[in-house]
């Protein structure tokens, strides 16, 4: 029997892991299917229902429903369970909903990994939505100890020091004039996402060997990521991320670690031109 699989959010149109996953469910003759699944907030105790049922073998989470979706499911393991941030969702042998995380390992497979002296390097995340827990903890896993959050409402950061005890917080009016301490930024909002707001100032005063990191993929190349680039800073957009949680997603699906080969980054590549 067909097996269907989807992703959830709000909005998500500009998605591109129906193509990620129809893509391997073809490469591995897995007969599935993946789409987008447009949701409002009310409707997601209907979404683990229809889970629970079998109508829906597995889905994955974007924003803004990756903390939204936990109080509705049975458990949470692993990262999941450190961030409560969810992205992937399947039902196990006891026929229980469970939530994961594959964020987090998408950030250090994509790009952290890339990155020396990790444990020397001061970070600030930009952000404190639904990706920030996993950015955070990824950080973390990966040795980094000076990490720093900016969000324009303070009270979310505030929320994330509780779990994350060791995080600082600065306020939002001080983002042009804090960029130039730091060794590694990433933007953890939605700002630059295609057809969405971005920031209202460019990057300058940046450190010449700064790292930065956008987990947008749609564009290819936000205002702000084309700006640094152009200035020979060192840049990194969200797909290999996208690509790296997807992965890890398919695995927990359907027990297959599937091959990223140069087709697929092709076919994902020309939909976002």
């Amino acid at each position: 029997m067909k097996k269907n699989f989807g992703i959830i959010g709000n909005p998500i149109k500009h998605s591109l892991s129906p193509i990620l996953h129809n893509y391997w469910f073809k490469k591995y003759k897995i007969d599935a299917n993946y789409s987008l699944i447009d949701v409002e907030v009310n409707e997601l105790p209907s979404i683990v229902s229809k889970i629970k049922k079998g109508e829906l073998n597995g889905i994955n989470i974007t924003l803004p429903y990756k903390q939204k979706i936990v109080p509705h499911l049975d458990i949470l393991v692993n990262d999941a369970e450190t961030t409560s941030s969810v992205n992937t969702i399947y039902i196990d042998s006891q026929n229980t909903v469970v939530g994961e995380n594959t964020d987090v390992f998408g950030l250090q497979a994509a790009y952290l990994k890339e990155v020396n002296n990790l444990s020397n390097k001061k970070c600030l995340i930009i952000g404190a939505g639904g990706v920030s827990p996993s950015v955070i903890y990824s950080l973390q896993k990966s040795g980094v100890k000076d990490i720093f959050i900016i969000n324009r409402t303070k009270e979310k950061c505030i929320f994330l020091r509780k779990k994350f005890k060791n995080l600082k917080i600065i306020d939002w009016v001080n983002l042009k004039n804090e960029i130039i301490n730091f060794d590694i930024i990433i933007n953890a909002t939605s700002l630059g996402l295609k057809d969405g707001e971005d920031f209202n100032f460019n990057f300058e005063n940046v450190k010449t060997n700064l790292i930065y990191i956008d987990t947008i993929y749609n564009p290819l190349e936000t205002k702000t990521l084309k700006y640094l680039k152009e200035k020979d800073i060192k840049v990194f957009n969200g797909l290999e991320m996208f690509i790296y949680q997807g992965q890890k997603a398919f695995y927990l699906w359907n027990k297959i670690n599937p091959e990223i080969d140069q087709k697929l980054i092709e076919i994902l590549l020309s939909n976002l031109k």
